[in-house]
């Protein structure tokens, strides 16, 4: 008899922890979307920084190849006897 009361009890206790946390996942379901909407919206301040340098960092490539085709440029313009041509300017 004890036996069948403690089986009864403990299903008893599994069905309520499990309808417990389907209640506060269901509670709890909204406030996670409406912080995953946020933080898709948002930029932080590490993302911004991260951003801000690889469009640095891309310039300064550009800038690199535009110097380098201008040197290329200028040893070709001096093996053929000619002024160099100016210098692209930098942004």
């Amino acid at each position: 008899m004890r036996a069948l009361l403690l089986l009864a009890a403990s299903l008893c206790l599994s069905a309520c922890y499990t309808v417990a946390k389907t209640a506060v996942d269901v509670v709890t379901l909204p406030v996670k979307a409406v912080s995953a909407g946020v933080d898709a919206a948002t930029t932080s301040q590490s993302e911004a920084d991260e951003k801000r340098g690889r469009e640095l960092r891309k310039a300064e490539e550009e800038a690199g190849k535009r110097d380098r085709q201008w040197a290329e440029e200028c040893r070709k313009a001096q093996a053929r006897g000619e002024p160099c041509p100016p210098q692209p300017p930098r942004n």
